[in-house]
């Protein structure tokens, strides 16, 4: 054996999908699974731990497949494409499990099956960074390298959706064109299911000739492109014209229109089947009244307006509650009432809102989870909780404050594909009143 390289066992992955290898020091191997035997060669010290570099697998787990990705192991947007679809969901599952029991010290009365979708070409909502790199020639559109800060050289992503799964290299000869190419540095996309948009950062502004490309490159690939010379509030169609877009929830018969840089859920697919197993998991009826925090531009709240006699949405961006009016209105619901509330507030315990004799409450905070909520919600004493998460380890510490210090029971629990071949873990929970 060469004498910088080692021999271990991968015992489990990390947060970022790495190999752990305890091999005198522990070493954090990419590309690996827990179980197989690696050679690897260290590449960067730390104190407690160092980064390595895979060498060989000497025994591959049975779970291994081939990433069907060329750009697998470079571009950071993806980290699991080697593990089978199936063994990634289970080992998202288990981090699940065992956050629940280690920070939360709970566990549920059920566990949920999982909600599984497409794999690829999932992704409706991302962003992308841009740079011009000289030495190369050109603009390089894509995720961020796995282990540098710098864009992954990519000509496809095989888990955005189409359009845009084939808009890379076009993109890349798109900004390469313009006079202002290192004045690009980021690029969103947004998939509805009737029309796309893309909004270019712009730090400079665009020539007339840099605008008429612009122009062709909308023509030639049926996207609306957007321009963001400043803040958020700068976000504007290039000639005006909005994009229609909007994606449809058929199990409530609504559709939801949303702004290209609105926060939904990135997986179409994964959503429907979330909103409908989120409504059926509340119950809410017709004689209930129900709160949903952290509601965005009503995804979870039109839905449940559908069954309950009344439903109350809090959102943080005044923006997302003005689209959640109008989405409303567009479809027919006239028992959803939504309001804008810091829900990260000290004194967000004293706001009217709780006032309104929930009998359920519906939750979907950010990945910094929703303690400041928790004692209005447990002062509520609504009769079924379900709380949408997209971090266990928040959830974990949010559900064993509810259930140690509020009185409540974790009925159910369970994870949601909705990032395949990341390390995202997504999941929901269901409480009720009375410890076990």
């Amino acid at each position: 054996m060469e004498p910088d390289v080692e021999a271990g066992v991968v015992l489990a992955l990390n947060h970022d999908g790495d190999g752990i290898v305890r091999s005198g020091k522990t070493a954090f191997v990419p590309a690996v699974l827990p179980g197989e035997s690696v050679r690897f060669r260290r590449t960067r010290r730390h104190r407690q731990h160092d980064e390595a570099q895979l060498v060989e697998v000497l025994t591959p787990s049975p779970d291994r497949v081939p990433p069907p990705c060329p750009h697998f192991g470079v571009c950071g947007g993806c980290a699991l494409q080697h593990l089978a679809p199936a063994a990634q969901l289970a080992a998202k599952a288990d981090e699940l499990r065992a956050s629940l029991e280690r920070i939360g010290r709970v566990a549920p009365d059920e566990w949920l099956a999982p909600l599984e979708g497409p794999v690829w070409n999932y992704r409706r909502r991302a962003r992308l960074s841009a740079r011009f790199v000289r030495k190369k020639g050109r603009s390089l559109v894509g995720f961020r390298e796995r282990s540098a800060p710098y864009v992954a050289e990519i000509d496809s992503c095989r888990v955005l959706a189409a359009p845009f799964d084939q808009l890379i290299t076009p993109l890349s000869q798109l900004l390469t064109g313009l006079s202002i190419r290192e004045r690009v540095p980021q690029v969103e996309v947004s998939a509805g299911d009737r029309a796309n948009a893309i909004v270019l950062r712009v730090l400079s502004a665009p020539t007339e000739a840099d605008l008429d490309a612009i122009r062709g490159f909308s023509v030639a690939h049926g996207v609306t492109v957007y321009l963001q010379p400043g803040g958020l509030d700068t976000v504007a169609p290039l000639d005006g014209v909005p994009a229609a877009l909007d994606y449809e929830l058929p199990d409530f018969a609504l559709r939801l229109a949303f702004e290209p840089i609105d926060f939904i859920q990135v997986n179409g697919a994964i959503n429907r089947a979330l909103v409908t197993r989120a409504v059926e998991l509340l119950g809410a009826g017709a004689g209930d009244r129900v709160l949903d925090l952290y509601c965005g531009l009503g995804n979870f709240t039109l839905p449940l307006a559908r069954g309950a006699a009344q439903v109350t949405g809090i959102e943080g961006d005044a923006g997302l509650i003005a689209r959640a009016r109008a989405n409303a209105a567009r479809n027919g619901i006239d028992n959803a009432h939504f309001e804008v509330g810091n829900l990260a507030a000290e004194d967000v315990g004293n706001a009217r809102w709780w006032a309104g004799g929930h009998s359920h409450v519906l939750i979907d905070p950010p990945r910094a989870g929703a303690r400041e909520v928790l004692a209005g919600i447990a002062r509520c004493a609504p009769r079924r909780i379900v709380y949408i998460s997209c971090h266990p380890g928040t959830l974990a510490r949010d559900l064993g404050i509810l259930v140690h210090e509020h009185g409540y029971r974790l009925r159910a629990a369970g994870v949601l594909d909705m990032f395949p071949h990341t390390t995202h873990v997504e999941s929901l929970a269901v409480l009720e009143p009375g410890r076990a």
